[in-house]
């Protein structure tokens, strides 16, 4: 029944997709985070959902009447440069078909980023994103909060098979990351009966960050639960969350949670944190080597270790350990380029979210512009914190904030333009004070009428 209801929500949009690329792009987004159909046993399975939409979007781009609406940004740039770095990297790449394997799954999501930019030009299109990329992630959120409450917390939450977050870590971080948009869209809500789904939401998602028992998720989540107070308009809700989920940690949670947890200061005790530390000097390593490339995607294996860091391996925990870091995963990978450009964009991320902020501060009427922002903001220090300890450098989730944060910012400045433009065509076309004093009643009154 799981399959037969997956194709039939995919078949059924799929048509539309012909006309509308908008709706392209949320179908791919709802098969890329949520993986609906590895939750089914059947043909769904291993269907090919994902290159269908993608083929028909493509279709769309071409046969539809609908416009696309192309603009620059400095963003859309560095983001263009980052793909250039991808593929100079994987050209000279130190396991060939390893990272075209994975070159092809980056460049695909790169594609739908880049198509986002262009057929996503208003707020209803914008927030209809949102909306799926919360339903998407945050069905797993409401499930594994509802799960870790049944089961006592002794057991980790995952993600979607076959996907980026599939794991305990990265499902952890994925949650982290939305969940202050899950707060934007209460903001916005109005039905009562969507403010309490969402209230939910807030509620079961951080339940299910903690137990995903992921460390670097308990870090993302602090540190968001501090910036979503500070830059939300609404402080008590979160303020409220924050205090229910303090005592809950350590009430509630079992005492294999505690002993995992606090392996964050006794680090030098854990073998699975000085595996992560010895991957971070294989790959500062290879990219002194290899500045310019890396060594290419799917580099954390074996071969690259021996070859790079010789004896490393016998001198820390005797396994070859995955990087478990954004930061060293580029690094890695892509070489200290690589690196530069994705510090680059989150920076312009957040300088062009402090900038639609500052035009909307005053604004009721772009007032969800401002919450918008200020939320994504937040959202990348989630990502930003959680990334340190965890390997999610190509997920599509970072590149989409980012390009939210464009696609705001130019609708305010193209509605702020022509609130502007109808308010000079508003004004009197002249001013009787303007007038010299020394003319008579009779003639001013004559000037008046006309």
């Amino acid at each position: 029944m799981r399959d037969l209801l997956v194709a039939a929500i995919f078949f059924g949009a799929l048509p539309f997709v012909f006309s509308n690329p908008h709706i392209g792009v949320l179908l791919w987004s709802w098969i890329g985070y949520m993986n609906p159909h590895r939750l089914g046993w059947g043909f769904a399975y291993h269907f090919p959902f994902g290159f269908i939409v993608a083929v028909v979007t493509l279709i769309s781009l071409v046969v539809s009447r609908k416009k696309l609406t192309f603009f620059w940004h400095p963003i859309i740039g560095w983001l263009i440069v980052l793909n250039i770095c991808f593929l100079i990297s994987t050209i000279f790449s130190l396991q060939p078909e390893s990272s075209w394997a994975q070159w092809d799954k980056v460049i695909k999501i790169q594609f739908f980023i880049f198509i986002t930019l262009w057929v996503m030009g208003d707020r209803k299109k914008l927030e209809s994103l949102i909306w799926v990329i919360i339903a998407s992630i945050g069905f797993f959120g409401v499930k594994g909060g509802i799960f870790t409450l049944t089961s006592g917390g002794g057991h980790h939450v995952l993600g979607p098979q076959g996907s980026f977050i599939a794991g305990n870590t990265e499902i952890g971080l994925a949650l982290v990351t939305i969940l202050p948009l899950v707060w934007y869209l209460f903001l916005q809500a109005t039905h009562k009966w969507v403010r309490a789904g969402l209230i939910a939401s807030l509620v079961l998602i951080p339940i299910a960050i903690l137990g995903t028992q992921s460390r670097g998720a308990l870090l993302a989540i602090a540190a968001i639960g501090f910036f979503l107070w500070m830059k939300s308009s609404k402080k008590l809700v979160p303020l409220m969350v924050i205090l229910f989920m303090i005592p809950f940690v350590f009430m509630f949670m079992p005492q294999q949670w505690h002993d995992r947890m606090s392996t964050i200061s006794d680090y030098e005790q854990d073998a699975s944190a000085q595996g992560r530390i010895q991957a971070w000097r294989f790959a500062y390593q290879l990219a002194l080597a290899r500045p310019l490339t890396g060594g290419g995607f799917e580099s954390f294996h074996k071969e690259n270790y021996e070859r790079f860091t010789p004896g490393l391996v016998e001198q820390g925990t005797g396994n070859y350990h995955d990087v478990h870091s954004i930061y060293f995963e580029m690094l890695g990978e892509q070489g200290f380029l690589g690196l530069v450009v994705f510090l680059i964009l989150g920076f312009l991320a957040w300088r062009t979210g402090s900038k639609i902020m500052k035009l909307t501060k005053k604004s009721v009427e772009h007032k969800w512009a401002y919450d918008l922002a200020a939320m994504i903001q937040v959202s990348l220090v989630g990502y930003a914190v959680g990334g340190a300890f965890l390997g999610l450098a190509y997920f599509d989730l970072p590149y989409h904030l980012a390009v939210m944060l464009v696609l705001t910012l130019r609708i305010v400045q193209r509605e702020l333009a022509m609130n502007t433009q109808q308010n000079k065509r508003n004004e009197p076309a002249y001013k009787l004070s303007s007038y010299p004093r020394e003319r008579g009643d009779g003639q001013a009154q004559t000037l008046r009428n006309g």
